[in-house]
């Protein structure tokens, strides 16, 4: 099952234009609704449980402002290089050259990390323990394993030599921290 959904995934990003132009509204939406819906989800859960805010307003302003504009940063910026390598930040069109400048030199699924952090930024903005706590962390879980069992192989199979390379320089998530000796 893994191969073929990695084989018609290759198939798409290195087909037809106009499927690739076509699928990625698509694609973008529905990890779009995706989104929403796990929020709704979360809230509906706190309400459930009669959970108390997770952080009292107004530090929960204070805290999710900056986290949000992290992760927003994040993915404008990633996603402005993909767009100037002539691809999208969805799977269905992505650039056709391995892009690692900007901050895919530091790590190589800034995008993701900056919807993990508007996730967590609109948990903590709506003190919903449950999108803090439950919610984002089981999010980043499905997307981390969507990425090594899917993305990755993907990638692999179309840029090749220089993805290999690429991934084996740079972390996935968390920059290396160098110390200067």
């Amino acid at each position: 099952m893994k191969a073929k959904i990695i084989a018609a995934l290759y198939k798409i990003t290195t087909g037809n234009k106009i499927v690739r132009i076509l699928l990625t509204p698509v694609g973008g939406g529905a990890f779009i609704l995706v989104s929403v819906i796990l929020i709704l989800f979360s809230l509906a859960i706190d309400e459930l449980f009669s959970f108390p805010r997770l952080i009292p307003n107004p530090f929960s302003l204070l805290l999710s402002i900056p986290v949000i504009t992290v992760g927003l940063v994040l993915i404008l910026w990633a996603s402005l290089l993909f767009v100037k390598a002539k691809g999208t930040p969805v799977p269905f069109s992505p650039p056709t050259k391995l892009v690692n400048s900007g901050p895919y030199a530091y790590i190589r699924n800034p995008i993701v990390l900056g919807y993990i952090l508007i996730f967590f930024g609109i948990g903590f903005f709506l003190g919903s323990i449950s999108l803090v706590l439950i919610i984002s962390p089981l999010y980043f879980l499905l997307l981390i394993l969507e990425i090594k069992l899917i993305e990755e192989p993907e990638l692999e199979k179309r840029l090749g030599k220089d993805y290999l390379e690429y991934k084996e320089r740079v972390p996935m998530f968390l920059p290396r921290l160098k110390i200067k000796k």
